[in-house]
């Protein structure tokens, strides 16, 4: 990364990355959209194509204020992507908030939503980091030990990269908020029922030759999921 987060410009909200409501969720800080980002591996990408909108789930990978996204060079959503502002999306579900009413049931969650216009990259370097960024954020310390993509890969392959300057950041934690006569009548559980993303054992590939080991960086996933049971 090439700024830390303490010298970097806070959000600063635009008209259309403004939050119209509950905006005591809102947060500024940068380092705060870096790891909602950082904690994701899919986001959706909203285009306009033929004057229709389309939401596209798809892998990611941020370096620094950049985010970078690739696709085929003949994906129509992809071109679409170029042709007009994007907006694009992470979310991260925490929990579910049980209340006593229906009209207050919630979720704990952390939301990023970027607005800006996604540029190719053509640099033949800068192509190659932007795929490693984009491995990197999924599978760490998976690029070093495969095969880096050849250059018939790399001409089929669309790299783009999108500025996080306008961007915005939503959290909600804790409790229910119910309506003190709810919480009077009493008689119904209210709370936080906890969700958390875990990694199972790995899986080796069915043609997987013998005695090929799993490697340290899956090994290390699979850590961080013990870890956080």
């Amino acid at each position: 990364m090439s700024e830390t987060a303490s010298t970097r410009t806070p959000l600063s909200p635009t008209p259309r990355s403004s939050l119209t409501r509950s905006k005591e969720r809102g947060r500024t800080d940068r380092a705060e959209l870096d790891a909602v980002l950082d904690a994701g591996m899919v986001c959706h990408l909203g285009v306009v194509r033929n004057g229709s909108p389309v939401v596209i789930p798809t892998i990611y990978g941020r370096d620094g204020d950049t985010l970078f996204l690739h696709g085929s060079t003949g994906s129509p959503n992809m071109r679409a992507a170029m042709a007009h502002d994007v907006s694009l999306t992470v979310t991260h579900v925490d929990g579910i908030v049980y209340a006593r009413s229906a009209m207050h049931f919630s979720m704990n969650y952390r939301s990023a939503v970027i607005h800006a216009r996604p540029v190719e990259l053509t640099d033949p370097d800068e192509r190659m980091h932007a795929l490693r960024v984009i491995v990197e954020q999924t599978a760490p310390g998976a690029w070093d030990a495969v095969r880096p993509p050849n250059k018939k890969e790399m001409a089929a392959t669309l790299v783009l990269a999108v500025d996080l300057t306008e961007a915005s950041v939503k959290v909600r934690t804790g409790g229910p908020r119910d309506e003190q006569a709810d919480i009077d009548t009493g008689g119904v559980w209210a709370g936080v029922l906890p969700l958390r993303q875990l990694f199972d054992a790995p899986i080796p590939a069915a043609d997987l030759e013998a005695g090929v080991e799993i490697p340290a960086h899956v090994r290390r996933r699979c850590s961080d999921t013990a870890a956080a049971v």
